[in-house]
């Protein structure tokens, strides 16, 4: 006979949550392996003696790294997805019956650590991943990619430049650049308000640009649609009043947004991440190249490894020898040759 299921709710439910999570789900295992009270401490001198408690620093952590396993990047979506499962629900010490933080406690929260806290969180997986073997050292492979800026270019503004230069130029690359939406709050520094350069050097990228601007302005004219043309915009003339340091740029066949430049170590034995940095995106990735290898030749040196081989992509290559001072007596000294960099 066919059966049709018909779910009666309960008054009472004699279960719980240990009970309904599989002994090899991998949240569970995840919190065997992955010991964070340490962060109690490293936490305190953010909180006072009295008020309302805040979220476990604990549970914070443990949901950036769900978010990081699971690409997500919306703390809204976060809290969801983490409210819908059971293992993830043990995995946070929070029980069926048992509301999550609200999205914007971990906004706030984020905001609220300084990045020193985060370091410490990151050296603490390295080490656990260096006791498992999972990180052999020689051969590791770096790659940098775009990470989008949450700022709008809407509310560039444009920078000051200095009373000598042509007015003339300024106002013409205002034309163009007036900002559509101005931010509530400038976050930026002086020196960031103000073009780099003396009065000589800024007349003359002034004129550089005021040319690029005009043609153009003089090729969007020949287009359809052209009197919905975007900005022209430069890093040189323009910074983001609500995140100073993201920098203008653009992705292949994409318009032209704000950036950072976000590099990645990546150990080749089992694809264990041994290093990240973010870098302002108007700086090539060979400049930050020399960056990432010797704070990661420092990393794996305090472990007793050396880096043999990096493996990168033409985009690092700058024809030249890339030498990166050890902690030790030598010099660690790379040769770039386009796709792989030896150590000499």
């Amino acid at each position: 006979m066919q059966g049709k299921k018909q779910i009666e709710p309960k008054m009472l439910y004699t279960i719980t949550l240990e009970q309904l999570v599989p002994q090899d789900n991998f949240y569970r295992r995840l919190k065997k392996v992955i010991a964070m009270d340490w962060l109690y401490k490293a936490t305190t001198k953010y909180y006072g003696s009295e008020g309302q408690k805040s979220i476990d620093p604990v549970v914070f952590f443990r949901m950036c790294l769900i978010g990081y396993i699971n690409n997500i990047t919306s703390d809204r979506k976060l809290i969801e997805f983490c409210s819908d499962s059971l293992g993830i629900r043990l995995f946070l010490g929070y029980d069926i019956d048992e509301a999550l933080p609200w999205h914007s406690t971990i906004s706030r929260t984020r905001q609220l650590y300084g990045e020193e806290v985060f370091k410490q969180l990151f050296e603490q997986v390295f080490e656990r991943c260096m006791e498992s073997g999972m990180i052999a050292g020689p051969t590791q492979a770096v790659d940098g990619a775009f990470l989008k800026a949450n700022a709008s270019k809407d509310s560039l503004e444009i920078k000051q430049v200095n009373k000598s230069v042509d007015e003339y130029l300024l106002e013409n690359i205002k034309a163009n650049t007036t900002a559509r939406r101005p931010a509530k709050i400038n976050r930026a520094d002086e020196d960031q308000q103000h073009m780099d350069g003396d009065d000589e050097q800024q007349a003359r990228e002034l004129k550089e640009l005021d040319t690029r601007y005009q043609r153009q302005e003089k090729n969007y004219e020949e287009m359809p649609g052209s009197e919905s043309r975007g900005k022209f915009l430069s890093n040189k003339t323009h910074y983001s009043p609500t995140d100073p340091d993201a920098r203008i740029a653009v992705k292949p066949g994409k318009p032209g947004e704000l950036y950072y430049n976000g590099q990645i170590a990546v150990d080749t034995a089992h694809h264990v991440i041994t290093h990240a940095q973010s870098f302002t995106a108007d700086v090539k990735d060979c400049r930050d190249l020399i960056t990432v290898t010797r704070q990661l030749q420092a990393r794996l040196q305090h472990h007793g490894m050396e880096i043999e081989k990096l493996l990168a992509d033409a985009a690092y290559s700058s024809g030249e020898k890339l030498s990166v001072p050890g902690t030790t007596k030598h010099h660690s000294v790379y040769t770039i040759t386009g796709w792989s960099i030896k150590r000499q």
